[in-house]
């Protein structure tokens, strides 16, 4: 599994697909033991032109503007995790008889032979907060350990720095999954699987499919959403080793080997002795921050996860209580009126809004932007009950209007045509003017952000923005 010698990368010819946040570390990581590396990419701009004179000052070689051809003598293709699967330079590696390596690859092949093992989690939302929740978990444990992966910490620095780890939490995407075939973590979670990143992987199955690569070889503990049949089927799907137990979580009252609710305690009949009969008190809901449904099914996954790996009861309890969920997940931002806001921007697809929308019971949605190929029937149909409102921006508002008027009539909506950087503030003025004490009015766009706004995070500081400045003329 290990074969990070670098006997092993001496002179070998290598070409990494992408400059960008793995695709440099990899580059530098590879010509660091001895290998020569071409970094081909796509793009030709500024950025490209900076990031490769960087490299080339290294004597890295790169090759801007064209990353379809396969330079010659390649023995290896190290891609980053975005390049989609049909790309030509990939068709052209597997006709030469080619490995394909993503970056979470090439950190597993290099970890040393006591290198820590891997605590994984996949799905299509609430990745990032599951596996901080279960960092947070291990460090209450005593254990030396980091959220690494796709949460924005690179694998390589994690494998190949000089920290010593007893285990790593690791976020995956499926993109990385794709990339990754001999992957092979202690235990691992599937959190849930909805329609997301079809244009990359060209169709649910084969995007379940990646995700269910998590699963392969599991030692202890394949993670999987009771309330999500789809997980469960990656599960029976899985080669793992002998021994390897399917554990589920559930908000509802746990059957055996599984975590889940009872009287708002966190319970565990899975690693537990005689779990016919007993059930272990693991923390309680309120411990859960914030205690909104999706957020608790997120505790319990990393809770599964901790416990998998050996961790005392009592180390759950404080790693949720220690942990801060980051920026725009369901973030209270103020009470004007009695009526509370929430930025929870981070809800850029469907499945994410669905479950935001879910945690509270009269609400005033504010939402739309870039769709992304996504429709919203389902969502307007599940969440139409506790809507009061609805106020809508961005491009694609209309796929949301359309879906309103046909699932929730009754629900007012007002329709913002405007995409100047003033929008917000009308959009929050909108959702007060329509809120009464005891309302929520959420931001839960159930889209991406870029057609206004840099990125989510900047969508949501317009939004608290705009509350406070409600808060300040209250």
């Amino acid at each position: 599994m290990g074969g990070g010698k670098v006997t092993d990368w001496q002179g070998k010819n290598v070409t990494v697909a992408g400059l960008g946040v793995s695709g440099i570390p990899a580059a530098k990581v590879l010509h660091g033991l001895g290998a020569k590396v071409t970094v081909v990419n796509d793009g030709d701009d500024a950025r490209a032109r900076a990031q490769a004179a960087e490299l080339e000052a290294l004597g890295i070689a790169v090759r801007l503007g064209d990353g379809a051809t396969l330079p010659e003598g390649t023995e290896l293709v190290v891609t980053a995790p975005g390049w989609k699967p049909d790309k030509p330079l990939f068709a052209a590696a597997r006709e030469a008889g080619l490995e394909i390596w993503g970056d979470v690859e090439l950190a597993w092949r290099l970890r040393g032979p006591d290198a820590a093992p891997w605590l994984a989690v996949t799905g299509t939302n609430g990745k990032t907060t599951t596996v901080q929740m279960l960092a947070s978990i291990l460090k209450a444990a005593g254990l030396r350990t980091a959220a690494v992966g796709n949460i924005g910490v690179s694998l390589l620095d994690a494998v190949l720095g000089e920290e010593q780890y007893d285990v790593l939490a690791v976020e995956l995407s499926s993109y990385q999954l794709h990339w990754a075939p001999s992957l092979r973590a202690h235990s691992a979670a599937v959190l849930n699987l909805a329609p997301d990143h079809l244009d990359w992987h060209g169709s649910m199955e084969a995007y379940a499919a990646d995700k269910g690569r998590i699963y392969e070889g599991n030692r202890v503990a394949c993670v999987y959403n009771v309330a999500d049949k789809a997980t469960e089927d990656l599960v029976r799907e899985a080669d793992v080793e002998e021994g390897c137990r399917a554990i589920g979580f559930t908000l509802g009252a746990p059957a055996l080997s599984q975590l889940g609710v009872v009287d708002g305690i966190l319970v565990d009949r899975a690693f537990v002795e005689n779990r016919q009969k007993n059930a272990q008190e693991l923390a309680e809901v309120s411990d859960v921050n914030p205690p909104a449904p999706h957020n608790i099914a997120n505790a319990l996954a990393a809770a599964a996860l901790a416990r998998a790996f050996g961790v005392p009861p009592a180390a759950v309890r404080d790693g949720l209580r220690a942990f801060t969920p980051d920026a725009h997940r369901i973030a209270h931002v103020a009470d004007v009126d009695g009526v509370a806001y929430v930025d929870d921007s981070k809800a850029t697809n469907t499945h994410a809004a669905e479950a935001s929308l879910a945690a509270y019971e009269s609400i005033v949605w504010i939402a739309g932007g870039l769709a992304k190929g996504a429709v919203f029937e389902e969502l307007v149909a599940k969440s139409a009950g506790r809507l009061r409102a609805a106020v809508l921006i961005g491009a694609d508002r209309g796929l949301i209007r359309e879906a309103l008027a046909r699932h929730a009539p009754e629900v007012p909506v007002v329709d913002l045509d405007r995409t100047d950087t003033g929008a917000m503030l009308a959009a929050v003025q909108e959702a007060r003017r329509l809120a009464v004490a005891g309302d929520t009015v959420l931001l839960a766009p159930a889209c991406a952000s870029m057609d206004m706004f840099a990125n989510y995070n900047q969508r949501g500081d317009a939004f608290a923005e705009a509350v406070r400045e409600l808060g300040a003329g209250a």
